[in-house]
């Protein structure tokens, strides 16, 4: 952890958007943990944060079991803020009221600012704030020596704050895009009240991330599986600039990736950055597991057994080696510590299949403080071009799930050739950094064609745009027709095995973003 900073300690009680706090936190410069809600007061000392932020959580304090804190961290001369459940959890504990709204509010609602104070402090008296709202449950009446700061037409505490001490409640959610001005809220809370500088930056975070790197490491070799994805890439040059050619990159082609995806790693890496690495030409190997496997979880699980067989037999090669590099990123290491309990979920293309005990080696992670908005500042900082940063997620199977049917090298052929156009035309259209990803599915529907005077039977390829923040939930892109009719046109005509294009739009939920 990174002692030298200011911090700022959020307990989850069990928000969806308590990630986006923490992220709201870290783009004003400042850094901030999650923890679990029941942390100890020992160890929130330990901690010494600067401030506090209680987050919302699904649960009603009224309800049995209802996830809670220590008392004391009211006590603790630290500023509080509780946001939603976090405000109704302090009035109860301090000795309000909370009972159920008359009615569950969620959406859009007008706070009325009583008293510039706190969270408030940049608005005048009677300044009305359009904020967003998502509770059950609310406060009816204030603890002692608590005053309103903040109105609805429906919730006369929407806002509440200690009279003297800088204990403040908020019961709608600043930190999500649609309360206006909740960034100017969250930064009076952090550097009026907190006293905070703001010096959390991803160039001081690779200054302290190298030092901590050489310290752990020392004379010790390092290998890193690459995959060419964001968070591997930025792991590998961050460990680079670290302890240079006592990296060792390992590169595995299963055939599986995109179009001129090895050519592009190579480049990269051993020609711009001169960073040690092995290419492994294991195409014959995956595609030889994968013969006659149609079902989708069979295919993830041959590819990721043998993964793991192709590494482990090329790391043995490097017998000094004493460390894993993995690009294991903050939301993976916070699974485990939210008020949910202990999680057993690690992203299986994080945890490299246990390689770790078998081979004896000790994890490295220099990326496991950041989100991946932070970990392309991070890339950013150390000279990646901005054509890998900002590349779409690609899954960890590879093109194995794009195929819905069995795999041959003649449909993953006409799977990259028809998927490197919809890249192209979405990149010249200049919509490729607003879509979350964008791709080309085969499907295993053949239909009938015309092709000059010709009759054909071919296959169907379906495009799949979305729109989405995280990955969690998505919204099918309304791509431009004009876009829609480039692209079939050209995979129908280039692309010798594609007589049809459809255009997928579905959401997440209900359905997923990949189609297997």
């Amino acid at each position: 952890m990174h002692a030298a900073h200011e911090k700022i300690l959020i307990l989850d009680f069990g928000s969806q958007y308590t990630q986006l706090i923490a992220r709201r936190v870290r783009e004003l410069g400042v850094y901030c943990e999650i923890h679990r809600p029941d942390l100890p007061i020992a160890d929130i000392t330990a901690l010494a944060p600067k401030g506090i932020i209680l987050s919302g959580g699904p649960a009603s304090v009224e309800a049995p079991g209802a996830p809670t804190c220590s008392p004391e961290v009211f006590e603790q001369n630290v500023p509080v803020l509780g946001i939603c459940y976090g405000l109704q959890l302090m009035s109860k504990m301090l000795g309000g009221r909370v009972d159920k709204s008359a009615h569950r509010e969620f959406g859009p609602a007008n706070v009325e600012v009583v008293t510039s104070r706190g969270p408030f402090a940049a608005f005048g008296r009677g300044t009305s704030l359009k904020v967003w709202m998502s509770h059950g449950d609310r406060v009816e009446q204030l603890p002692p020596h608590f005053v309103a700061i903040g109105k609805t037409s429906s919730a006369p505490f929407a806002a509440a704050a200690h009279e003297s001490k800088p204990i403040y409640g908020l019961q709608f959610h600043p930190e999500v895009v649609h309360t206006a001005q909740g960034r100017e809220m969250l930064q009076s809370f952090l550097f009026t009240d907190c006293k905070c500088k703001g010096d959390w930056t991803m160039k001081s975070f690779i200054e302290e991330s190298i030092a901590e790197i050489r310290k752990k490491v020392g004379d010790g070799r390092v290998i890193c599986g690459l995959s060419g994805g964001v968070d591997s890439s930025v792991a590998a040059l961050l460990l680079h600039k670290a302890i240079g050619d006592k990296l060792q990159c390992i590169f595995v082609d299963n055939g599986l990736l995109r179009q001129g995806e090895r050519e592009q790693v190579e480049a990269l890496f051993v020609g711009r950055f001169h960073v040690p690495l092995k290419t492994i030409d294991a195409r014959a190997r995956f595609l030889d597991k994968l013969k006659g496997v149609s079902d989708p979880e069979a295919k993830r699980k041959a590819i990721g057994y043998e993964f793991i067989a192709v590494f482990e037999e090329t790391a043995k090669e490097f017998t000094d080696a004493k460390f894993l590099a993995q690009g294991t990123l903050y939301p993976d290491v916070i699974e485990s510590v939210s008020v949910k309990g202990p999680s057993a979920t690690i992203k299986s293309h994080h945890n490299v299949g246990g390689l770790p005990e078998k081979m004896n080696l000790k994890l490295v992670e220099p990326l496991r403080e950041l989100f991946k908005d932070e970990v392309r500042g991070v890339g950013r900082e150390l000279g990646m071009p901005d054509e890998m940063i900002s590349r779409h997620p690609f899954p960890g199977p590879g093109l194995a799930i794009r195929v819905i049917s069995d795999i041959t090298q003649e449909r993953l052929d006409v799977l990259k050739k028809a998927d490197l156009i919809v890249q192209q035309e979405i990149l010249a259209s200049g919509l490729y950094k607003e879509l979350w990803q964008a791709f080309a599915v085969l499907l295993p529907v053949r239909s009938v064609g015309v092709m000059g005077d010709e009759r054909t039977y071919e296959n169907t390829c379906a495009i799949r745009a979305v729109t989405s923040v995280d990955g969690m939930t998505a919204d099918w892109a309304r791509l431009p027709y004009d876009l829609l009719g480039k692209m079939s046109t050209r995979i129908i005509n280039e692309v010798r095995g594609i007589n049809r294009v459809v255009y997928d739009i579905s959401s997440k939920p209900p359905a997923t973003i990949e189609w297997e």
